[in-house]
């Protein structure tokens, strides 16, 4: 072979290799271009906790609620129906409203009633936490404000419900002879099998329970009595929530602890000269944290 069909063929193979490399930038077709974009992964629990819509506050108490943790104890899933009671400000809607939007699921906030005369501040509580919520619809989705109280109606459809929450208001109900209802609201809105998760300051065990629990401490096994009156079962129990610092034997009850952190009693004015250094050093309540189930069959 002369030397000039070997160029040729040198030539050819450059030729081709530039061919191929220019084929490695080719635009896509249409048909590839068509392709739907790779979908993000849904929220996760922890995507929610660490969501910057919740406030510096609310979230330097994750420390002391577990909420990730104790809503994973509970059993919560995405695309649920959960019911929680008595929101208040919405500390954990924060984190339960938008997971739920983001999983097809539905929140109903069983707020306070406020159609009662001798509870003036119920409605503002109630159209605070409204406002939070529409003020960024993107976030929270579409959750449903129905109410409880003495003479409220139901919470949720019947049987619609995988979990409701009661978030630290026994005691309350307690003071208002609300816990009977409570239950049996509960009862009625969960599906067959559905779960009760109840957090609650723990009071100490063997002492008698004050039926007003007007320190605001339960005993753990009142809550679980109570529970089973009402037709629940008792599923599990954790400690998540404990603080074996907690006494329990604070001047204005668990008040006197963080977060509220009184310095008088309830209703007057505070006391400048109170030390709260003891307490704050034990830190937020010791906690009982339960899981109920509905039985499937009555």
């Amino acid at each position: 072979m002369d030397s000039s069909g070997l160029w040729s063929r040198r030539a050819l193979l450059t030729g081709t290799a530039a061919l191929g490399l220019v084929g490695c930038g080719r635009k896509p077709s249409a048909a590839e271009d068509a392709k739907p974009p790779a979908k993000a992964a849904p929220m996760s629990l922890r995507d929610a906790a660490q969501g910057d819509w919740r406030s510096a506050a609310d979230r330097a108490r994750d420390v002391w609620r577990h909420p990730v943790q104790t809503l994973e104890f509970w059993g919560l899933k995405p695309g649920q129906t959960v019911v929680e009671f008595w929101p208040g400000a919405g500390w954990y809607t924060d984190i339960l409203a938008p997971y739920l939007a983001a999983t097809s699921g539905k929140l109903y906030a069983a707020a306070l009633q406020t159609d009662l005369p001798d509870d003036p501040t119920a409605k503002a509580i109630v159209e605070a936490y409204r406002r939070k919520l529409t003020d960024k619809p993107k976030v929270y989705g579409d959750v449903v404000i129905t109410a409880f109280g003495p003479t409220s109606g139901p919470v949720a459809p019947a049987g619609s419900a995988d979990l409701i929450l009661f978030l630290r208001n026994l005691h309350n109900w307690m003071a208002a002879s609300l816990t009977e209802k409570a239950f049996r609201d509960a009862f009625t809105a969960l599906k067959p099998g559905g779960v009760l998760g109840i957090e609650e300051h723990r009071g100490e065990p063997g002492r008698v329970q004050d039926v007003l629990a007007a320190d605001g401490y339960v005993q753990q096994a009142y809550v679980v009595e109570m529970a089973k009156e009402a037709g629940f079962v008792l599923a599990d129990q954790s400690e998540i929530n404990a603080n074996p610092k907690d006494t329990k034997d604070h001047p204005f009850g668990v008040w006197t602890l963080p977060p509220t952190r009184l310095s008088a009693p309830r209703g007057e004015p505070t006391e400048p000269g109170f030390d709260h250094a003891k307490y704050d050093a034990i830190g937020e309540s010791d906690r009982m944290t339960l899981k109920f189930i509905r039985p499937e069959q009555p």
